[in-house]
């Protein structure tokens, strides 16, 4: 196998393309009509010193390439196994391929050189002799939050991209750190592959989408993602390119992890020739389990047939129809409730409207912000019209869900989602039992149903068991529930249906939809089975879901409904914060990560977050670390306790300690005064809450420091919806969404089925 590289900006010298100019002069011809210029003169004599120029180096670079590799393949008839570029060089590489003509490929470059070259204010280095790991380590501790990694060029060459006073403040830093041979600032105007190209990014992806791109006839490896380029995704993938960094190094490690091993650089220069050897010197092959094939072969005629096989699926159709008539819903679409009022009464309102139904998110928010919301709610809301809200469990706080459920159900509230429960409460048993009453025929029927959000099965038998007789027997002790009352939960399962919830944002269990949801409905048989119920318990799904594959898998798998979460906080409606918003749509499904949970710090249990532009996942599992490995703070060695205390905490472990006493219980603090082990957690989970707030509050100082629970479903969501009016958090309605997922479902459900149906024809 051969792989053929092309070099990107850095690469143009005076003199470069010799004699192709001459060879190919149709191209040359065509290349100075686009241009306005000529491009050999240019290239070949550079009389006005602008060969330089970002705006005249990449159409420059891309025509040389482009050449070169006409006629490498002229003078040996034989095309390469794998194609990549560098930066630019990325468009070369689509150019072989065949993602579109020289035209097409050399308008593109112009305009992206442009867009490029107006960024002004920004700079960039080359680090030499240490790896991104220990670049980024030296970042945050000298607290430049503010450069990006840029370009991963080998296992010791990265480039940092950054404000220009801010890269200037960088080079004594990194030139007095150990091992770093070389800290060279890059003759360049603008901070490329960072942050600060978003708004070339984004006008550069309305420009992407008015052009049609074709199959690839080679695999092509993208700088983004250092694994093949995926065709529905070629225009998203070429914009996000731009503020992504370069991954040059994993690129090269893919390639030779699937026995490539031969390299040929096509184009000016042999700077990437040399960085391949020392990747191949320095690095391991990236060993993957299964070959990513990156783009189909051009398919064959669509098959031909004049009706379809089956029924029209339309979005109204899909999901369970008796969990839709109880609930009065035209689509099987439910929005989770998101903490601090992030699911807010505007986002519960615009979804029940539109017959859905949202849940408000209370984890967090005070009993009269609750009260407020939940009276917006119900007077916006028309006689029937769904809403719910959320019943989160939080085990040290018992008395707080108790008054939770006294306010719900003095405000006749009929819906609740429980979330993060453990095992069944008296406030779960109590709010159900209230709600309990016999139909015509004797039977037990519920008014107060709770759709419970499950991940584990032993969670999910006690939803779907009859109240236990022990707190039964309680609550009657306490006439918090009447005799008939408690006689009749003996009769029906606590859960009115299950929310199987799969790896999500937040507090999640990570499980895979493909073994939770059919393991939650042969659990929910086998239940109704035991205890003889009458009623039907539905099984729906959450996690992971945010485009209409997604939905379209759950809906296979049996789902009654699908509930999504992550994908409408970077909605109109919700209550996140605009900075927060703008970090979110930026987002691919790689970009968040697990952590330990705040609440259950001790215990390891971990939550989904936001990753990508923040610092806060590695600094919670510092914390976790240093809390597992030290009975103390004091056994924590100095350097590190001061790190935490100045970059973290921006404040002392007492200040710090001096808050969480004034907010908590005399009991609490006094056993932590006796354990140092204790009053060390107690400390390290100030800085979860502290890092919350900051999120909450849109503090653009701290912005490294937020924790923001994000799925990996709002990256996926990010990408589908790339180049549409959409893609900007501005123009995303949270009921809008909702519809668009279910319209576009039942339109791929539709295709398949089609499709499945004609091949069986043949």
């Amino acid at each position: 196998m051969a792989t053929f590289i092309f070099p990107g900006q850095g690469s143009q010298v005076k003199g470069m393309g010799g004699n192709l100019f001459n060879e190919f002069r149709e191209l040359t011809a065509q290349a100075d009509d686009i241009l306005g210029y000529s491009i050999k003169e240019l290239c070949m004599e550079d009389p006005n010193s602008t060969l330089g120029q970002t705006q005249y180096t990449q159409p420059a670079l891309f025509v040389v390439s482009a050449l070169s590799y006409l006629k490498r393949i002229k003078e040996t008839g034989r095309k390469p196994d794998f194609v990549a570029g560098h930066s630019l060089g990325e468009y070369n590489a689509l150019f072989a391929a065949g993602a579109f003509d020289f035209e097409t490929g050399l308008k593109l470059v112009k305009k992206r050189g442009e867009l490029m070259s107006l960024a002004t204010g920004g700079s960039m280095a080359v680090v030499l002799g240490i790896t991104e790991e220990n670049i980024v380590e030296v970042l945050e501790q000298n607290g430049l939050y503010s450069i990006d990694i840029a370009n991963v060029n080998s296992p010791y060459q990265v480039a940092i991209s950054g404000l220009k006073e801010d890269i200037d403040k960088a080079r004594p830093i990194f030139e007095a750190t150990p091992n770093v041979q070389l800290f060279i600032p890059l003759n360049v105007s603008g901070a490329f592959h960072s942050r600060y190209m978003t708004d070339a990014r984004l006008e550069f992806e309305n420009i992407l989408n008015k052009y049609t791109f074709y199959p690839l006839s080679i695999p092509v490896i993208s700088n983004v993602y250092a694994r093949p380029y995926k065709r529905e995704l070629l225009q998203s993938t070429l914009a996000e390119q731009i503020n992504s960094p370069v991954k040059w190094t994993e690129s090269i490690r893919y390639l030779m992890g699937i026995g490539e091993s031969v390299f040929e650089e096509i184009g000016s220069g042999r700077i990437l020739t040399g960085l391949v050897e020392r990747i191949q010197k320095e690095a391991q092959p990236l060993i993957i389990d299964t070959y990513e094939e990156v783009e189909e072969k051009s398919a064959s005629e669509p098959l031909k047939h004049s009706q379809p096989s089956h029924s029209e699926i339309t979005a109204s159709l899909l999901g369970n129809p008796e969990f839709k008539n109880e609930y009065n819903l035209k689509y099987a679409y439910l929005t989770g409730g998101m903490h601090y009022g992030i699911a807010s009464e505007d986002m519960v309102i615009k979804i029940g409207k539109s017959g859905m139904m949202g849940f408000l998110g209370t984890h967090g928010m005070e009993l009269p912000q609750i009260d407020e919301a939940i009276r917006q709610i119900q007077k916006n809301l028309n006689e029937g019209q769904a809403y719910g809200v959320n019943l989160f469990h939080n085990p040290a706080d018992p008395e707080r869900e108790e008054k939770l459920v006294d306010l719900y159900l003095a405000l006749r509230v009929k819906v609740i989602e429980a979330s993060a429960f453990l095992t069944v409460t008296p406030a779960l048993i109590k709010y159900h039992a209230k709600g309990l009453k016999r139909d015509s025929n004797g039977r037990v029927v519920s008014s107060n149903r709770i759709i419970a959000k499950v991940s584990r099965p032993e969670v999910a038998e006690a939803f779907l068991s009859p109240a236990p007789r022990h707190i039964l027997d309680k609550l009657l002790q306490e006439n918090k529930i009447t005799q008939e009352e408690a006689d009749m939960s003996e009769n029906i399962p606590i859960a009115d249906d299950i929310c199987a919830e799969s790896d999500s944002g937040g507090y999640t269990d990570g499980a895979s939809a493909y073994t939770l949801i059919p393991a939650m409905m042969s659990l929910r048989d086998e239940m109704k089975e035991k205890y003889h119920y009458h009623n039907n318990v539905r099984v729906g799904a959450a996690g992971g879901i945010g485009t209409p594959q997604a939905a379209a898998a759950a809906f296979i798998l049996g789902a009654a409904f699908i509930l999504t979460g992550s994908i409408n906080q970077c909605t109109v409606e919700a209550r996140t914060n605009d900075v927060v918003k703008e970090l979110l749509q930026q987002i691919n499904v790689q970009d968040t990560d697990y952590v330990p949970y705040g609440n259950m710090f001790e215990t390891g249990v971990k939550v989904q977050v936001l990753k990508k532009g923040v610092f806060f996942p590695a600094r919670a599992k510092k914390l976790y670390d240093l809390y597992c490995q030290h009975h103390s703070l004091d056994e924590i060695d100095e350097k590190t306790r001061n790190q935490i205390q100045d970059k973290y905490f921006k404040r002392s472990f007492n200040e710090a300690y001096e808050e969480i006493k004034a907010h908590s219980p005399e009991h609490k603090i006094n056993k932590a005064d006796q354990n140092p082990k204790q009053k060390m957690a107690l400390i390290f989970r100030w800085y979860f809450e502290y890092s919350n707030r900051l999120a909450l509050s849109g503090s653009k100082e701290n912005i490294v420091d937020y924790q923001v629970y994000c799925g990996s479903a709002l990256g996926a969501f990010n990408q589908w919806v790339k180049g549409t009016d959409i893609s900007v958090w501005k123009n995303r309605h949270v009921d809008e969404i909702g519809e668009k997922i279910m319209n576009e479902t039942a339109k791929m459900l539709n295709q398949k089925f089609n499709s499945f149906f004609s091949i069986k024809e043949l």
